[in-house]
């Protein structure tokens, strides 16, 4: 089963998404665990490749928050094991496109029509909504 990290960063009750030039939705600022890394060291990595050279975050201000096994969206037949973490900071900075990212967006759920990952849909929303972290 493909190890999948996803870090929850909040602003003003908005969740930071960001879309990825090859797939039709918006998702977490996250990726895969390579084989080398712990699941702390992958979300800082992807924090770090996704986010842009201007972002800035205190690497000590990750908190795993869960885990759970969930379908893949860009693969049906592909289950994935998330881990989310939350970043327990103000992002600061400024956050920059790439080759890999091609837009962010600060989601609440008044955005209807923003189309989303399996894990934002099924696990992080509701999430974020129980703790009252995003409206």
């Amino acid at each position: 089963m493909l190890k999948v990290v996803g870090t929850i960063f909040i602003k003003d009750n908005k969740l930071l998404l960001d879309k990825p030039g090859r797939r039709p939705t918006y998702q977490m600022v996250g990726g895969k665990v390579e084989e080398s890394e712990t699941v702390l060291e992958a979300a800082i990595r992807e924090c770090h490749e996704e986010l842009g050279s201007r972002a800035i975050f205190d690497e000590t201000k990750f908190e795993l928050v869960m885990d759970f096994v969930e379908t893949a969206t860009s693969d049906p037949n592909l289950k994935i094991h998330f881990h989310l973490f939350n970043y327990t900071d103000n992002l600061k900075g400024e956050l920059t496109t790439s080759e890999e990212i091609e837009d962010f967006i600060w989601y609440d759920t008044t955005m209807k029509d923003i189309p989303l990952s399996h894990v934002l849909n099924n696990k992080v929303i509701p999430y974020c909504l129980d703790k009252k972290i995003i409206k």
